[in-house]
């Protein structure tokens, strides 16, 4: 009878990056670390992370305001124009941040959707998809799945600030689940004195 060797995957090293002028995205990012836990390796602005540092997690969760009429928050445009010349093939992003669905509502969580358009080019691979019920808005960059999922989470503190918390505790479940199963995916099943080979699905 043929044996097989087993190697569980470790735990995907999390980092959580975010750009924040007025603190609510920081606010945000905080709240994310503490329910994730000691699987996020670190959370910091995105002005202490390198790109290239980037590289070494296997999901970054990034956090970017929407400001004016559809702008990134100002931390992110020189890192955005990094980020579209490396090959991102081998993390998973997910996408958070804060807009206001009333006074901008037809550019509400614009920023997602323009980290997106750079990062999906090179590989990327995208975690945390969230359904548009429940909010109020007419248009935005960030919506995909033929509009009915936004590429990732978005908070509005100006308008649904009670939602909040409990947006995060959902999203959080959800990234949770996805997370898991890129772990049990990287779990590497080879039999004795075979070769081994890697497939893509």
């Amino acid at each position: 009878m043929s044996t097989e060797q087993q190697t569980h995957a470790p735990q995907c090293k999390i980092a959580i990056v975010w750009g924040s002028t007025t603190g609510s995205t920081h606010e945000v990012a905080e709240k994310l670390h503490q329910a994730l836990g000691p699987q996020v390796s670190i959370c910091c602005n995105v002005k202490d992370m390198p790109v290239q540092q980037m590289l070494q997690y296997d999901v970054v969760l990034i956090g970017a305001s929407t400001w004016n009429c559809g702008e990134i928050q100002c931390d992110w445009p020189s890192r955005l124009q990094k980020m579209a010349t490396t090959d991102w093939s081998s993390v998973h992003f997910g996408l958070f941040g804060c807009g206001d669905a009333f006074s901008y509502e037809s550019t509400f969580a614009d920023a997602l959707g323009i980290i997106w358009e750079t990062l999906a080019p090179q590989g990327a691979r995208l975690i945390g998809k969230w359904p548009v019920t429940g909010y109020e808005f007419e248009s935005s960059k960030a919506l995909c799945d033929e509009g009915l999922m936004f590429l990732g989470l978005p908070i509005d503190n100006d308008n649904a600030a009670a939602q909040t918390d409990d947006r995060i505790s959902r999203w959080v479940k959800q990234i949770k689940l996805e997370i898991e199963a890129i772990s049990k995916c990287s779990t590497v099943s080879t039999p004795a004195n075979a070769t081994t080979q890697a497939h893509s699905g």
